[in-house]
């Protein structure tokens, strides 16, 4: 159904803000306080979304690849990310990759992610990446989405949904960063006991060895 989005209830971000360029630009002026562990980080940041979704749906499942090219991808079973219809019918989707989260980036405090480090949301993987592909799947429609550094390149583009709800985020670190991912701590860290809940993790290297 379309609403205005005047009406719309901000839970975990401002469904108003749309792209916060400043918010972008602290984030890439300091790497190494938004993403401490570099590349490790930003995929963790990524899987704490895939647990949040698995939580509330009792169980769920994601996978992390690691690329050839020296991207990531992370791909869940969840119900994907919010996208609502405004009053004159265009898809707008929950700004979870351009502007902050409300529940964490100001209060570093609240929650840290399996490195020790804070959780800030997804805007940190998204300003810190050449570039990102948000694949989003819902009941309601299917998109994908092109970000460079944070910003979006393109508008939400109409995929087939293939019968299936869930997302996939596909992001090249920012040269930057310290250090390639390793298999094997990130394996680590994803399969610690307890930290993701109900959500199961899987690592898919397609690296050459």
């Amino acid at each position: 159904m379309s609403q205005s989005r005047n009406s719309w209830r901000n839970t975990t971000h401002d469904w108003a803000s749309g792209v916060d360029v400043e918010h972008l630009a602290r984030i890439r002026a300091d790497p190494a306080v938004f993403a401490p562990d570099g590349l490790r980080h930003l995929i963790l940041e990524v899987v704490a979304y895939a647990a949040d979704e698995a939580e509330g749906n009792g169980g769920g499942r994601c996978t992390i690849t690691l690329h050839p090219d020296g991207s990531v991808s992370v791909a869940d079973d969840g119900r994907g990310t919010d996208t609502r219809f405004d009053d004159q019918g265009r898809a707008v989707k929950k700004p979870v990759m351009a502007s902050k989260d409300l529940r964490f980036f100001d209060h570093p405090e609240r929650q840290s992610l399996p490195d020790g480090h804070p959780r800030r949301g997804m805007s940190v993987v998204a300003a810190l990446s050449e570039w990102l592909v948000h694949t989003n799947r819902r009941r309601e429609g299917a998109w994908t989405q092109r970000y460079e550094h944070g910003v979006p390149v393109t508008g939400l583009v109409p995929i087939a949904d293939g019968g299936v709800t869930g997302t996939v985020v596909h992001f090249r670190p920012d040269g930057r960063l310290p250090g390639p991912a390793q298999a094997e701590l990130v394996g680590e860290l994803v399969r610690c006991p307890g930290a993701w809940g109900v959500l199961s993790v899987d690592l898919d290297d397609l690296r050459a060895p």
